[in-house]
């Protein structure tokens, strides 16, 4: 009995090590867990892409992520346990369970359920059938997935967002500041139009990160034209980024209306480096540290509202400082790297195999 993790994209987990051990951006989750459980990683490979694969395609997921499955098939026991981080790898996993007698077990990430191709073959070939862990990242997803699969809710587990605290963590920051410092990443469902008509004419320097790791072609976006002056939207690398979070007197995350909880993961870094946080309301996280009062909440597309949180914020440094560290202790408490470990290995130390055993974890949380 063994646990297997599969990604949906190829890793240089290598750099991910050396730059992590040079201070000089976070480590990989997938290649935490697979060090704190002893898991095996599988990774897409193009070059073993066949032409049946493209077909397969065409069904779900890329060429590489069924050339991928087929070739765990022919590996995997029925008592070994599969994680596949993501819906595009795991449903040609799952359809090819569909097809064998003893096949291993099931868990799977979804990302995206709500998409309707997704649903379609989730449904038809009653996927659920043959994963025996679902993974989300919101209570609303839960219930969604739940609902549209007829399964009960002890089968799709929710995870914590996370973000690394070795590396994202409370400092001094060395950006140098004549004006406060309003600090703002990520490009996915970002409103950045609405930022700048807020503080166009502000005594605020506003410097963002126009980068998101997953970007795709289809992302949207709001971008200001012409740019204010007053405001610096370019790359940073990881280690500046840092020094932004920890320089900003407030971070800012105006995003689009959206409803599959964009921003999370810039949210749990900024909060990470305990800075005070504004952030457009939208399901999921940042609703929940909303309400709880951890961080400010905007209407999408409000900029008098933004302009106003902004300046009750900054004519407020001390309940803004306090705020930060209700959110910072939240965090430890809730969203750091082990807690997104211990609960995954909780998930699937549950998964029993077919002779009733369930897999024994290590957890050494280095």
């Amino acid at each position: 009995m063994s646990l297997h993790l599969v990604t949906s994209t190829k890793f240089d987990f290598d750099m991910f090590v050396r730059r992590a051990a040079e201070d000089k951006g976070p480590r990989h989750a997938i290649y935490q867990i697979a060090q704190n459980l002893g898991a095996e990683v599988h990774q897409p490979d193009k070059s073993k892409i066949a032409w049946l694969d493209k077909v397969l395609a065409k069904v779900s997921g890329q060429p590489e992520h069924w050339a991928l499955a087929r070739g765990l098939m022919r590996e995997l026991k029925e008592t070994d346990i599969v994680y596949a981080a993501g819906e595009d790898c795991g449903i040609p996993l799952a359809i090819l369970c569909k097809f064998r007698r003893r096949a291993p077990r099931l868990a799977m990430y979804m990302m995206f359920p709500g998409r309707k191709k997704t649903q379609v073959v989730m449904k038809l070939l009653n996927l659920q059938a043959v994963v025996q862990k679902f993974f989300v990242i919101t209570g609303e997803t839960r219930k969604f997935l739940a609902n549209m699969l007829n399964i009960s809710l002890d089968r799709v587990v929710r995870l914590p967002e996370s973000t690394d605290e070795a590396f994202f963590k409370p400092g001094q920051g060395s950006f140098e500041k004549s004006r406060p410092l309003l600090a703002g990443a990520g490009m996915e469902q970002r409103d950045y139009k609405t930022l700048a008509l807020a503080t166009h004419d502000q005594e605020v320097e506003i410097k963002i990160c126009a980068f998101s790791p997953n970007a795709s072609s289809s992302q949207q976006f709001s971008m200001p034209d012409p740019v204010p002056e007053n405001m610096e939207i370019r790359y940073f690398e990881f280690s500046e980024l840092r020094d932004l979070y920890q320089s900003a007197d407030i971070i800012v995350f105006s995003l689009l209306k959206n409803d599959f909880s964009a921003g999370t993961t810039a949210l749990m870094e900024a909060v990470a480096c305990r800075r005070p946080v504004i952030m457009t309301d939208n399901l999921g996280l940042a609703r929940e540290l909303i309400e709880k009062q951890l961080i400010v909440g905007v209407q999408p597309g409000d900029h008098q509202g933004l302009r106003e949180a902004i300046g009750q914020l900054l004519a407020n440094p001390e309940e803004a400082t306090a705020m930060a560290e209700r959110a910072y202790s939240h965090f430890l408490s809730y969203h750091t790297s082990d807690c997104y470990i211990k609960q995954i290995s909780q998930a699937l130390e549950s998964i029993e195999t077919p002779q009733g055993e369930t897999i024994r974890l290590s957890t050494s949380h280095s």
